[in-house]
């Protein structure tokens, strides 16, 4: 199951989306299925609506949420589109009940269409306010029983910190959970962290911007950080 950060669809241009850059992004999920994997996806983007700034503006938290995930709709259908130019088969599976536009999520549903090599892009997240994207992606790869959760974001590696602000950073090839939980790496909620050393959950973080990383992500350990 790949985590698609939302820097993805705005690429070269701001707070919007950049069709070049889909493209381009469909024809690498693309390259995964062609080598017989069964893929599903999370998109976490803000490009259109960030739901952080308007709550600290006094607007109330569970309003903000509801239109963030509302908002992303448009990402999910341009996704979709992208994907079914690129010539595979997708579905939308939603946690929100639009059925003119996707399906309802059923997980036995879910994993026949992955039976039939259909690319499944989950939308509306779990539909609660409170929860990110990461709740999704938890737990969508915990029902399915996914073998590997990808992030593909804007670098190659995890680091101690923030490369771009501090000279210092340390890059991590390798970490426990554990490791992550008491060092405070911010690869993803602490909650979800902690579910996903339960489970004992695989996860690779990967440059999504680098040409064919996703698919070495998968085919091997040498690409980005386990």
């Amino acid at each position: 199951l790949i985590k698609i950060s939302w820097e993805a669809l705005e690429w070269e241009r701001d707070h919007w989306i950049d069709p070049k850059f889909l493209k381009k992004l469909a024809l690498d999920i693309k390259e995964i299925k062609e080598n017989w994997f069964q893929i599903a996806l999370v998109l976490w983007w803000w490009n259109i609506f960030r739901w952080i700034a308007w709550s600290a503006n006094g607007m109330d938290r569970s309003a903000a949420d509801y239109m963030w995930m509302l908002a992303t709709v448009m990402n999910w259908v341009a996704m979709q589109d992208a994907l079914d130019s690129a010539g595979c088969e997708t579905r939308l599976m939603s946690a929100l009940d639009i059925p003119e536009v996707w399906e309802k999520y059923i997980k036995r549903e879910w994993i026949r269409h992955l039976e039939k090599w259909r690319i499944v892009i989950c939308v509306a997240w779990t539909w609660n306010p409170f929860f990110t994207t990461d709740t999704a992606w938890v737990l969508r790869s915990l029902e399915l029983e996914c073998d590997m959760m990808i992030k593909a974001t804007k670098v190659d590696w995890v680091y101690t910190k923030d490369p771009n602000k501090y000279s210092d950073a340390e890059l991590i090839k390798n970490a426990t959970y554990d490791e992550v939980i008491k060092e405070d790496i911010r690869v993803m909620d602490q909650t979800w962290i902690a579910l996903a050393r339960e489970w004992k959950l695989k996860l690779k973080v990967v440059n999504l911007y680098k040409e064919g990383a996703m698919l070495r992500a998968v085919q091997a350990d040498e690409e980005g950080t386990t």
